[in-house]
């Protein structure tokens, strides 16, 4: 399988640019994005089995890898929810189905948001990672209209080597997250 584009950019451009940036002695202290996490809970599948089925599928999907079901972890009697039930599902994209995520939430699916201004710059957790969400699931070029039961968002989170969020945001920004506030 070939590397991505958004991989051979990282390899060929961002990495010079951050250590001229940031002032790194060695390639090895670069940040680079480890994994991406999405995650879908579906809070009606306490009624209807399907939903989570769907969501699966769905997200199995965008991906492009197989999504798995999550489970609650206890019993909450007022959301009439049971320890074990299926309660969402996620998916965790490395390596190279990583990159091609990326390169396709960027390029394809961000421009398809209604009212796209840019993603906040301030969903930073602290350590250098990244959490952002999405409202609809349709906005992906994969999902068939006409076979979507019910429009459910998701949370997307880009865990990075970076120490601290001003890298983070840097290296995010440089593989072409379109942020808010841009700075250039």
């Amino acid at each position: 399988m070939s590397k991505s584009r958004l991989f051979e950019k990282y390899n060929q451009e961002i990495v010079p640019q951050l250590m001229e940036k940031f002032s790194y002695k060695s390639i090895m202290q670069v940040p680079r994005l480890q994994k991406i996490c999405i995650n879908q809970g579906v809070g009606d599948a306490t009624q209807d089995k399907k939903l989570v089925e769907n969501a699966v599928k769905e997200m199995s999907q965008i991906a492009g890898q197989k999504a798995v079901v999550t489970k609650a972890t206890k019993s909450v009697s007022n959301f009439k929810l049971r320890e074990a039930m299926p309660i969402g599902a996620r998916v965790t994209l490395r390596s190279n189905q990583m990159y091609y995520f990326l390169d396709r939430l960027i390029s394809v699916a961000l421009p398809r948001v209604r009212d796209f201004r840019g993603i906040s710059d301030k969903s930073f957790d602290g350590r250098g990672n990244y959490s952002m969400g999405v409202k609809e699931q349709i906005i992906f070029p994969e999902i068939d209209l006409d076979k979507v039961n019910k429009i459910t968002g998701m949370d997307i989170s880009f865990v990075t080597t970076a120490r601290t969020d001003a890298e983070a945001l840097e290296l995010l920004k440089a593989l072409g997250l379109p942020f808010k506030n841009q700075n250039n």
